[in-house]
């Protein structure tokens, strides 16, 4: 069922402007390689150095605005596609007033060209869409193009951490990590079994455990470094 878009989104996107630091769509794929490229100034977007932490699908921003409140030493990015999702995280952030967090409104394909290189300290894919029909295997967040995608923007001992309920794109993200130049530094089929202290829950990571569903956990870093 289609999510019903939310009244007066416009003109509530326009007012998280500064808290939506960047939208962008695929028609920057219509440009020219070497015009595609507008790669945001992380130090001057936070008036600060400090470490930066990704997370892609961040939807209401439940996790990552957890995150910023109990870390503010960091700086986040959120990145979410759908505009009608991310406006409740961007007005909360507004509301809470949080400098330490920033949200951009496009697909994760276009991160190549709006981040600098070995600028991100830190990965979170949290119950990524699975995308389960093999013809659909291109846009799952662990596919090797994104991977690739991923190499050029953490800095070196960065890790990637992943949580799904999804188990076959569990063995699928183990795989393609291994295979495209990670290493799988722990992973876990049930995460609550033994619950580490600083889990942070998800919107979609409470429905499941109320489910009774098992959550995977992997972390993984760039092999070699």
């Amino acid at each position: 069922m289609r999510m019903r878009k939310k009244s007066n989104l416009e003109p509530r996107l326009e007012n998280c402007k500064g808290v939506i630091a960047v939208c962008k769509s695929t028609s920057i794929y219509r440009k020219p390689e070497s015009e595609r490229y507008e790669i945001v100034d992380l130090q001057n977007l936070f008036e600060n150095d400090n470490p930066v932490y990704l997370e892609i699908g961040c939807g209401k921003g439940r996790f990552i605005i957890e995150n910023a409140i109990k870390n503010p030493q960091f700086n986040y990015i959120g990145v979410e596609i759908i505009s009608n999702v991310l406006i409740s995280a961007a007005e909360e952030v507004k509301r809470l007033n949080l400098k330490n967090v920033r949200f951009f409104n496009m697909g994760a394909e276009l991160l190549q060209y709006t981040l600098p290189k070995n600028s991100i300290a830190g990965l979170y894919l949290n119950f990524s869409c699975p995308y389960p029909k093999k013809q659909y295997e291109n846009h799952r967040l662990t596919y090797k193009y994104f991977l690739e995608i991923y190499k050029h923007i953490l800095v070196s001992d960065a890790l990637i951490t992943l949580k799904t309920d999804n188990d076959g794109f569990f063995d699928y993200s183990l795989n393609s990590l291994r295979e495209n130049g990670f290493e799988i530094l722990e992973y876990t089929r049930d995460l609550y079994k033994n619950l580490p202290s600083d889990n942070i829950q998800t919107e979609y990571e409470q429905k499941f455990v109320l489910e009774n569903k098992n959550i995977n956990r992997l972390k993984a870093k760039i092999k070699g470094e």
